[in-house]
């Protein structure tokens, strides 16, 4: 297997965070998606740290990281990253966030939003509601305790579909191990339900994003062909907030950082090395205003399933 950094572990919160390091200067750290680990950032690395630290995190559940039983819950996760930042003596960096990654990257500005010079969010959930299919399923509370066995077939599964064409062999080798480890199944069911339900994303950041009296520089980076979170949910984020730029890769999937690894270099280095301003709401949250009976009914199925099933309510307030 190759190494792309110098490997490091750090208990944080009764669990084992891994992450590999690369490179010195400014702190740039970069958080993967869902059943991803840090070697989702592997072909980008050698031209980020010509001037910069970088730093990729295995997310709890994820990679080399700890997998214990903890709610997995998004606000958690954003609190282990903070608590992690702060052992490291990290109290300025640029942060990336892929898929989930970019989720926790934008509920880590609720807890340390004032170390956060850039923030560039690729393919990034909380912006929207539509998501696949496939993880809406993983949705259903009652299929935790089947989800671990099926862990290794089905990450061969979606590696060897066009979604992951993208990936070198050796990663797709390390994932599947990876994976299939005791408690992954647990870890990626309970982070799912935390920010999917059976109708697409529960957590929005436009909600909580006038919580943060200045938030940092924002870039958003979507391939126009995206099978698991659409593009439009970064042509909408971006009118509703003043100075944000939305860079398009077209015919790329969800990972234009393993597809089109030059250009997206580009454009990351372009928006972390100028000036830039600071991001702004430019709509307000939405008044509450009068539903209709189908969006009523749509509403009482909803939380029926979560009773029959046994999970509590969550409300749509933080990012996913």
């Amino acid at each position: 297997m190759e190494f792309i950094g110098h490997a490091r572990f750090m208990s944080v919160d009764d669990t084992t965070l891994h992450w590999v390091e690369r490179g010195q200067g400014r702190p740039l750290v970069l958080l993967h998606g869902l059943s991803d680990s840090h070697r989702t950032w592997r072909r980008v690395v050698p031209q980020l740290t010509s001037r910069r630290r970088v730093l990729m995190l295995d997310l709890p559940g994820h990679g080399l990281s700890g997998r214990p039983d903890a709610s997995y819950g998004l606000d958690w996760q954003a609190r282990v990253v903070a608590r992690w930042l702060d052992a490291l003596g990290i109290d300025e960096l640029d942060l990336v966030g892929h898929s989930y990654g970019g989720g926790v990257a934008q509920q880590l500005l609720l807890h340390r939003a004032e170390s956060i010079r850039r923030l560039a969010l690729v393919s990034s959930g909380g912006l929207g509601r539509e998501v696949s299919v496939s993880l809406r399923l993983m949705a259903i509370p009652w299929l935790e305790s089947m989800v671990q066995p099926f862990m290794r077939v089905g990450t061969r599964i979606a590696l060897a579909s066009s979604f992951a064409a993208s990936f070198d062999p050796r990663d797709k080798e390390f994932l599947t191990w990876a994976n299939s480890a005791p408690g992954s199944g647990r870890a990626l069911s309970r982070t799912v339900r935390g920010v999917i339900g059976p109708w697409g994303q529960t957590r929005s950041f436009l909600d909580r994003a006038h919580e943060v009296p200045n938030l940092p520089p924002i870039e958003l980076y979507w391939g126009t062909r995206d099978p698991v979170i659409p593009a439009h949910h970064g042509l909408r984020a971006a009118s509703m907030m003043r100075n944000v730029r939305l860079v398009r890769f077209p015919g790329c999937g969800h990972f234009p950082h393993l597809e089109r690894p030059h250009d997206f270099v580009g454009a990351l280095t372009g928006f972390l090395e100028t000036e830039a301003r600071r991001a702004t709401i430019a709509v307000p949250p939405a008044l509450p205003r009068k539903r209709s009976w189908f969006s009523r009914a749509l509403g009482w199925a909803g939380r029926l399933f979560k009773r029959l099933s046994g999970s509590s309510p969550r409300v749509a307030s933080s990012p996913a």
